[in-house]
């Protein structure tokens, strides 16, 4: 659930920076009343947070990716074909 989270305000974040660097407006800060109020800096944390949270993400699905690939890699999921 925390992942799932993370990611979504991940999306937020990059979509509000697309926004600025495309179009020079941010979306947070339009929303909620300027990059300095309150709520836009709750957000951009947030967002900051979440960022640092989906670093763990790709550790995490490396290991789980280098464990599937190592199982498929042994040599009873292969079928040994002499060579003639």
């Amino acid at each position: 659930m925390l992942d799932t989270i993370a990611l979504i305000l991940v999306i937020i974040g990059g979509l509000n920076w697309g926004s600025i660097g495309i179009f020079q407006f941010d979306i947070v800060a339009w929303l909620f009343g300027g990059q300095s109020a309150l709520i836009s800096r709750i957000v951009y944390i947030l967002v900051g947070l979440a960022s640092v949270w989906s670093i763990s993400l790709l550790f995490r699905d490396r290991e789980n990716h280098d464990h599937d690939h190592d199982s498929y890699d042994s040599p009873e999921h292969y079928t040994h074909i002499p060579h003639t």
